[in-house]
């Protein structure tokens, strides 16, 4: 508890700096329909371009989110809290060649996304609960994840799945993306197994549209944006799979409650 209460008053005494550059970026997320969407790479094609990361115009984006034992990232952005932060293991299109333990902060409108790369092997040792090897990394992102590990008992929580599809216009470092067929992996926690089966987390016809820059927002950026009664203020994708699963929680927890009556 003490570890947990000296972390907040460190993170509320040290809040993102905005003189370093680009790492710090707005973040608007909104909620669309797939014909929002049509009318927008209409609108968007003369003005922004195609990120040259989706070789066939998308790619698929997993992440595995941890939480201590508190469920301190859920809690904290159910409730609105403008400094908080939140751990992940990310992968594309199913590959091992790019595997990144992420931390992503957030400070009132700004985020800060650090990251640092895994192996294999380490995140099969990560899965298997085997800490130790993070607290000598040369990555202080890994040594900082092991702490939270041993003192916060940090576990995965859930698996998200989507399709992301990406604009870029490199004044302002503007990144449009549409996050199609978000869904959470169940069944497991291993990134790397294609046969987990899926639920999707959104109502149908719906997908995530997120705006991100730095220094400013073009004004041709802000006329193609949504009403602000689209704009997704208090869920995330965590939250979304986190809720979307949470009867396979309650299942477990009556089978092992029943298994140990039985003993």
């Amino acid at each position: 508890m003490v570890a947990r209460l000296r972390d907040g008053v460190d993170r509320f005494l040290a809040p993102p700096a905005r003189t370093t550059g680009e790492r710090y970026r707005h973040e608007l997320k909104y909620l669309i329909s797939y014909g929002q969407k049509a009318d927008l790479n209409v609108r968007m094609s003369p003005l922004l371009g195609r990120d040259s990361h989706a070789q066939d115009g998308s790619y698929l984006i997993r992440s595995l989110y941890f939480d201590d034992y508190w469920n301190t990232a859920y809690q904290e952005k159910i409730d609105g809290v403008l400094l908080r932060k939140k751990y992940r293991i990310r992968i594309y299109d199913y590959n091992d060649a790019v595997i990144k333990l992420e931390r992503k902060r957030k400070c009132d409108s700004w985020i800060y996304k650090e990251d640092a790369p895994l192996t294999h092997d380490e995140f099969d040792r990560i899965l298997n609960g085997d800490y130790g090897f993070l607290k000598d990394s040369p990555h202080q992102l890994c040594r900082e994840f092991y702490v939270e590990c041993v003192s916060n008992m940090m576990r995965p929580r859930v698996i998200v799945d989507y399709d992301r599809e990406p604009w870029i216009l490199q004044a302002g470092t503007v990144r449009v993306t549409f996050d199609m067929d978000v869904r959470a992996a169940v069944g497991g926690y291993d990134i790397f197994d294609r046969t987990l089966p899926t639920i999707p987390v959104l109502e149908p016809g719906k997908l995530v549209m997120e705006v991100k820059f730095t220094e400013f927002l073009p004004q041709f950026v802000r006329d193609l944006l949504p009403g602000k009664a689209h704009e997704l203020t208090a869920v995330s994708k965590y939250v979304l799979a986190y809720d979307k699963t949470s009867y396979l929680r309650s299942a477990e927890y009556w089978k092992e409650s029943w298994a140990t009556a039985t003993c």
